[in-house]
């Protein structure tokens, strides 16, 4: 493919990805501090329709939020509360149960479950909401728990790690999303998430979880104080630990959102920033099959405009979504299948509804 580039450094980049030679930390660096937005976004255009042609995809999915209670108290987080706390809650097994039958009548092919560190939540209760869930809805894919949550479910049902993955896939448990990762760095974690685990446990637990056969995504929080070498070397990590697993379904750059949280000074991400998130993303993973533009965050209209920015997926109808919407985002809390269709075919897409596992349905 012929393509003319105002960075002359993107020619050197474009040779390499045509020769089939990996990018390294330097490349990732260049990616992320050229000005030829459209270069980058072109170049991962051409990987992006290598890999996946003109199809982009979408699930139908449900989030539960089952509790904002936790003992973290990350500083970009606006979701967390304290125990008694306003606006405190933690669903029982019952409430739990009552959102799944309002919408049962739905589609429903995936459920997204993820909440706070709550320790007065006993380790039952994860199984017997697994349990539930599977009950409900038996042919649907539960995607539940971050590495975080799940490190701290070993903790409180004082099992091993490979033991407490193996009791939660008994219950139901099939997929883990990705998100608790932010980014992979001694320095943001110390000022931002100092009672999170580290990355190196982060990785070993999504290793972990690859090794019992459940798929996970991956993520990284941008747009916060990080810095571009940061950004770089946590795609760097996540793309050494693929090549050991093979076990990440999907890489999903997610865009800091600071309102009603300790960083409320730091101004929203730039559709610019946005846009080479996602197009670096594509080019540096390239053991990733799925590059995700998450409308909830980025919103509708970019998401649309990341699907030629090396994105190929634009997730799910999102029911319920809580997190990202409790920090500000002006994004509609779920979409209709035909909503995402036509996002997707008016941005010169073929549509294609998917399971957890990118198998069309």
């Amino acid at each position: 493919m012929k393509l003319s580039f105002s960075d002359n450094r993107l020619y050197k980049i474009k040779e390499k990805i045509g020769a089939g030679v990996r990018l390294d930390f330097e490349d990732g660096i260049i990616l992320y501090k050229s000005n030829d937005l459209i270069g980058v976004g072109r170049l991962a255009d051409m990987v992006r329709r290598k890999k996946h042609d003109c199809k982009a995809y979408y699930v139908y999915n449900q989030h539960i939020n089952y509790t904002n209670i936790c003992s973290n108290h990350c500083l970009f987080c606006a979701y967390s509360r304290n125990e008694g706390e306003n606006g405190a809650f933690t669903f029982s097994i019952d409430e739990v149960r009552a959102k799944l039958l309002e919408r049962i009548d739905e589609p429903v092919r995936e459920l997204h479950v993820v909440g706070g560190l709550n320790s007065s939540i006993p380790f039952n209760y994860y199984i017997d909401l697994l349990k539930t869930i599977k009950e409900i809805r038996p042919n649907a894919t539960i995607k539940a728990f971050t590495a975080v949550e799940i490190d701290h479910i070993s903790r409180v049902a004082n099992l091993s790690l490979d033991d407490t993955i193996i009791s939660l896939k008994n219950a139901g448990l099939s997929m883990a999303p990705g998100g608790g990762a932010e980014v992979m760095s001694p320095r943001v974690k110390k000022r931002l998430f100092p009672k999170k685990i580290d990355s190196k446990r982060w990785l070993e637990i999504m290793g972990r979880l690859h090794c019992a056969g459940i798929v996970s995504n991956a993520t990284m929080l941008y747009g916060h104080i990080e810095t571009i070498e940061e950004r770089v070397d946590h795609l760097i990590k996540l793309r050494n630990l693929q090549d050991k697993t093979g076990g990440f379904s999907a890489f999903i750059p997610l865009a800091f959102h600071s309102k009603n949280t300790k960083l409320s000074q730091i101004p929203a991400t730039t559709a610019f920033d946005d846009l080479k998130n996602v197009a670096t993303a594509r080019l540096m993973l390239d053991n990733f099959d799925h590059i995700k533009a998450y409308w909830v965050m980025i919103g509708e209209k970019l998401a649309q405009v990341a699907l030629s920015f090396g994105a190929d997926d634009l997730d799910g109808t999102i029911i319920e979504e809580k997190i990202t919407h409790m920090a500000g985002a002006k994004s509609a809390k779920g979409l209709t299948r035909e909503r995402i269709k036509h996002l997707i075919s008016s941005a010169g897409f073929t549509p294609v509804e998917r399971d957890s596992f990118y198998n069309p349905v």
